[in-house]
């Protein structure tokens, strides 16, 4: 085979810049890390960091979570240092800014104990338990994952208070038909829908349909129901549609599919979703306090949700659910932004 290593002499251009990152997959969802390059972000709170970036540095989103350096399912995180925590995360796809993600938080927890992040020093518990704490826009997550021979196990994290906003609910969509679902949070609102009676099959042969049906459910609801936060208004929206059903593997409690953001789909069982989930299962006395099931996604992977105690949140009663599951690192990149390139802030086909 003829070597290519003449290729590492290949030099970048010179005008513009570049943005290094980390990716990974939690259960097969992409997760992009930007970890060196990013301009200084303004502000104090992760909010404030967040409305900067928007404001100015929406191009890196779609440059670095667009084609061609990403694709339409493509999702982000920012990771900056915190006044009260280890970490500031902020997190972006190819529609926007999300308010919370589970699969980029076991993704970021494994990275900080394997791996490390700038400026974290690990608090180690019992010899080989990592504890890290997150703000994120929805709240403070704290993350634990246990070392052993350097590799992250039992990789988990205690999400924000995640309640029922809406029950048993119906709406007509055009061209689906009358539609049963509840609204639930678990750091986002999530539309949440039987699979079976819209004659859905949560595989991945069926993820147009999936897509299409997830995308006009969400708008229905979104406009058909007020989505509000009790205390925040950047909180006050409709994230995604979730469909549920039963699992394919005999061991796990159910599958589910998440399309959110532009009609993203989710490989990893999502992190917010079973969160959500969670709270529904628990107000529907199907899942009782310190009990533990697995969902399955898409493709087969899976995580794991336990709702670890009861809490209110505002008016609503909430539980505090603890998410497990596994990430790995596959690779890091240098991307290069040339101010003669008239695709540098990237494109999006579906």
């Amino acid at each position: 085979m003829e070597s290519s290593g003449h290729l590492r002499s290949c030099r970048a251009p010179v005008p513009g810049f570049r943005i290094a990152t980390i990716d990974m997959h939690t259960g097969g969802e992409p997760l992009r890390i930007l970890s060196a390059g990013l301009p200084t972000l303004e502000g104090r709170s992760v909010h404030e960091k967040r409305r900067y970036f928007r404001d100015h540095y929406d191009h890196l989103r779609t440059g670095l979570m667009w084609e061609p350096r990403g694709h339409a399912d493509m999702y982000g995180a920012v990771v900056t240092p915190s006044t009260d925590a280890d970490f500031d995360v902020f997190f972006m796809h190819n529609e926007g800014y999300s308010t919370m993600c589970g699969h980029a938080i076991l993704a970021l927890t494994t990275l900080a104990a394997e791996s490390g992040l700038s400026g974290y020093q690990p608090r180690v518990d019992n010899g080989s338990e990592v504890r890290i704490s997150f703000n994120v826009p929805a709240g403070r997550i704290e993350a634990s994952a246990r070392l052993e021979n350097g590799k992250a196990c039992d990789v988990c994290f205690r999400n924000v208070p995640s309640f029922v906003y809406l029950k048993d609910r119906e709406v007509e969509v055009p061209g689906i038909g009358r539609v049963h679902l509840d609204v639930a949070y678990g750091g986002a609102f999530y539309a949440l829908v039987e699979a079976a009676p819209l004659h859905l099959e949560l595989t991945p042969q069926n993820v147009n349909r999936l897509i299409d049906y997830g995308r006009r459910i969400k708008q229905i609801v979104a406009n058909a129901f007020a989505i509000e936060h009790p205390f925040d208004r950047d909180l006050s929206f409709l994230y995604g549609t979730i469909f549920t059903g039963p699992s394919l593997a005999a061991a796990y409690h159910s599958r589910n599919v998440c399309v959110f953001a532009d009609g993203e789909v989710d490989r990893s069982a999502t992190g917010s979703g079973v969160s959500a989930r969670a709270a529904l299962h628990y107000a529907r006395g199907e899942l009782r306090l310190k009990e533990k099931i697995t969902i399955e996604s898409i493709i087969g992977s899976v995580m794991s949700v336990k709702t670890v105690e009861s809490s209110k949140f505002g008016m609503y009663d909430a539980v505090i659910p603890e998410v497990g599951g596994t990430a790995f690192m596959i690779g890091r990149n240098e991307f290069y932004f040339d101010p003669q390139d008239a695709l540098s802030a990237g494109f999006i086909l579906r």
